[in-house]
């Protein structure tokens, strides 16, 4: 609009020397161009046309405003580079029953063993829908939920996770001494998990998050690796609730310490002493039921920052019960919908073609506003 105004008034005005840019015009009309009257106008029109210039400047750099869509159109905004990340309310809500379904077919079999979503990290993660139907509320959720989710958050692109805070989605729990060889524990000994070692991020970042998992119990450890300081942070305990945790738990600071050696980087403590790691129960709020322990670890993960952490309490406000159930099915589309995943495509086409027979409660509450 203004490329056009402007122009016309090149053909239209008089020229700075006075003269007509037009020739063969009248004398009539060149006099009125150059009379006052014309002239403010044109200086009106000349600040009408700037100020609608700047105004659709202004509306080109705003976002566009997304509108909340349902089945067919929300399908459309996950095949749209520009949509892509759009997860509506409803297609949460197909993703999480789509994935917690298992199939029984008329020979005897189940479609629960069939692998649904391929993470690809640094190596490839596999997912099976059993895994993902421990995300089905009052379920103990499964270690491969766990681990997805720290490779997903170490992938995310922002200061936490790229310059701060490192996950440790993988690890194995054994014993300073395999009863079975004899021998101490090396990391070389486990190639299963060595492919998920970020030796980068393990060795630079200040701040180790390491989710631990023993007969059905998670907690989460927490490393600062600047001031070899340990502590851990237990949904249930306060305190090691037996001696065989508290060997456990020596081992588990072991183990990410002969990681970190392993990648290039220092070990948290030197020779004997990294048998001896302790780290320290942190107060903090947790879980209110016997199975929603990997809710809060998974959340700690992306809230707890660090050096909060004083005098061995943690100020915390715990989830209720309907935001724990409303957790497992965030979960549930972030992993199946993260662009980590390869089979991505193939969980959208399929939770869309999910139909609704009435809104789930859960999807309903503001938590997911």
């Amino acid at each position: 609009m203004m490329t056009q105004l402007s122009s016309h008034r090149r053909h239209c005005c008089p020229d700075d020397d006075g003269t007509d840019s037009i020739e063969g015009e009248s004398t009539q009309e060149a006099e009125r161009a150059k009379s006052p009257e014309t002239a403010n106008l044109i200086k009106e029109l000349e600040n009408l046309v700037q100020k609608i210039a700047s105004s659709a400047a202004k509306e080109e750099s705003k976002s566009p405003q997304i509108q909340r869509e349902t089945g067919r159109e929300s399908f459309g905004k996950f095949e749209t580079p520009a949509g892509k990340n759009q997860n509506t309310d409803d297609m949460k809500e197909k993703c999480y029953i789509w994935e917690t379904q298992v199939k029984t077919y008329t020979d005897g079999r189940t479609n629960e063993y069939d692998n649904v979503c391929t993470l690809i990290a640094q190596d490839k993660y596999i997912l099976t829908r059993i895994h993902l139907t421990s995300l089905q509320a009052g379920s103990y959720i499964e270690v491969e939920i766990v681990s997805a989710m720290c490779l997903i958050l170490n992938q995310k692109n922002d200061k936490r996770f790229q310059e701060q805070i490192m996950a440790i989605s993988k690890h194995p729990n054994r014993e300073f001494i395999s009863p079975k060889t004899n021998k101490e524990f090396r990391v070389a000994d486990y190639p299963s998990f060595i492919p998920f070692i970020d030796a980068k991020k393990l060795t630079s970042h200040p701040y180790i998050f390491a989710p631990v998992c023993y007969s059905g119990h998670w907690w989460l450890w927490v490393i600062d690796t600047t001031k070899r300081r340990f502590h851990i942070l237990d949904p249930l305990h306060k305190k090691a609730p037996s001696d065989e945790r508290k060997q456990l738990n020596k081992f588990t600071g072991y183990i990410i310490s002969r990681m970190r050696a392993y990648a290039g980087g220092e070990p948290l403590k030197k020779d004997e002493k990294e048998k001896e790691i302790k780290a320290s129960y942190v107060n903090i709020s947790g879980q209110k039921s016997t199975y929603d322990c990997a809710i809060d670890v998974m959340k700690w993960l992306e809230l707890i920052e660090p050096e909060n952490i004083k005098r061995g309490k943690y100020e915390w406000d715990n989830w209720k019960q309907d935001e724990v159930d409303h957790y497992r099915v965030e979960y549930a589309s972030r992993i199946l919908f993260s662009e980590m995943n390869k089979e991505r495509d193939q969980a959208i086409r399929a939770s869309n073609a999910i139909r609704l027979s009435k809104t789930s409660s859960v999807l309903l509450s503001h938590f997911v506003r």
